[in-house]
């Protein structure tokens, strides 16, 4: 039987960090994984530039049932230290908006540095390789793998959530917290596409590929970003932001005119414009092609003096409060992550290691831990990844 002091499972952003960061420490490392190719995330995230960091990461940019539990990782290992490792291999880089961090070129660069520092650092990587089971030993752990029986003192879990399946996420991490006893909260799709199957999905369907800068609100959170109308409902930045806050059946509210307050907007047009038809004056704010099906869908379009106080008041609330409730979401086929997770009150926010069987360690999205859109999920990746690597 052959022993490592120190096996990963999960060759993923989180994965690879904690195993470079252990091997600079002198650990001995075997990092496994059963997919042929490690960092398949990093390499299909951020349209394939990898939105590798935040510029303004801080635990609030985080979910979780235990929101104190992300800030002592974050703040050890924090997005300064990730960039100066980019910086470090030369890696071209720009902010593309709100601090979020692209690779100028493409997302293999970032996966590029990570091996190559893992190679440097002596870590031993083995894809293709399946774990049938584990058993907690006097001095580790002892794990049935598709290369033999192999033995450890520390046994880190970086398998990931559920999202994107095609990339082989399994709920394979959840099942190992669950057999050394740990508790593992609901888990549902986060930062994720709604669909929507009522009359609004033929307006959905006909304006699929507009995007437009709106404000949207759900349970007391909101997001100023884009949105972007599909063939099956609504996606964009904006509301995969807030689709981790929503449940099914809220209502969503879309602010369609977030820099105008859309009656006085509107009285002004009244008051500037009389002659001048809605669609007309929406068609300067939306592409005419929106504005005209607005018009047509939600209103009767007409000259703005035409309009009385009640019927102007209507407008506006509609541009400005449009509510809708989504019929679900695309669920975790598309998801960029999973909420949910390993529960962290049973996990050492130091460490990262379980406070119910010494030895195992949990970090990346396994745990109940997830970040806004725009760089903060690697970031927790990063930090949780560095953070266990220091006392594994």
């Amino acid at each position: 039987m052959r022993s490592t002091p120190v096996i990963i499972i999960g060759a993923g952003a989180a994965g690879l960090m904690c195993a470079l960061s252990a091997a600079q420490r002198g650990r001995e490392v075997l990092l496994i994984d059963h997919a042929n190719k490690p960092g398949k995330k990093i390499l299909m995230s951020g349209g394939g530039r990898c939105n590798f960091t935040n510029m303004y990461t801080e635990p609030a940019n985080f979910l979780s049932q235990n929101p104190h539990f992300c800030k002592s990782a974050l703040a050890r290992y924090t997005q300064w230290d990730f960039i100066a490792l980019v910086g470090k291999h030369g890696v071209p880089y720009h902010e593309k908006k709100l601090g979020q961090l692209f690779c100028d070129n493409k997302s293999s660069d970032i996966l590029g540095l990570l091996l190559a520092e893992c190679e440097e650092a002596g870590v031993e990587l083995r894809m293709d390789t399946s774990v049938q089971s584990i058993e907690k030993t006097d001095s580790g752990y002892r794990l049935t793998t598709s290369l033999g029986v192999i033995a450890c003192q520390s046994l880190v879990i970086a398998t990931g959530g559920l999202s994107i399946p095609t990339l082989g996420a399994t709920g394979f991490g959840y099942q190992v917290a669950r057999q050394f006893g740990h508790s593992v909260l609901p888990t549902r799709a986060g930062l994720v596409p709604f669909t929507i199957t009522d009359q609004l999905k033929d307006l959905c369907t006909e304006l699929s590929g507009t995007s437009v800068d709106c404000l949207v609100s759900c349970n007391d959170e909101a997001f100023r970003e884009n949105i972007l109308f599909t063939h099956r409902g609504l996606s964009g930045p904006a509301i995969l932001q807030i689709s981790s806050f929503w449940q099914p059946g809220d209502t969503v509210q879309i602010n369609l005119l977030p820099d105008h307050d859309a009656l006085g907007w509107l009285q002004q047009q009244q008051a500037e414009r009389p002659n001048a038809e809605l669609k007309t004056l929406l068609g300067e704010i939306f592409t005419k092609k929106m504005a005209n099906l607005l018009a047509e869908r939600w209103f009767v379009s007409k000259p703005m003096k035409q309009y009385n106080p009640a019927e102007l008041a209507e407008v506006a609330i509609k541009l400005a409060a449009w509510q809708l409730v989504p019929a679900g979401t695309e669920g975790y086929r598309t998801a960029e992550v999973t909420l949910g997770g390993v529960d962290t009150r049973e996990v050492s926010s130091k460490t990262m290691e379980s406070l119910k069987s010494p030895g195992l360690y949990f970090v990346g999205e396994v745990l109940d831990v997830s970040g806004h859109l725009g760089g903060f999920n690697f970031q927790w990746a990063w930090a949780s990844g560095y953070a266990a690597a220091q006392f594994v």
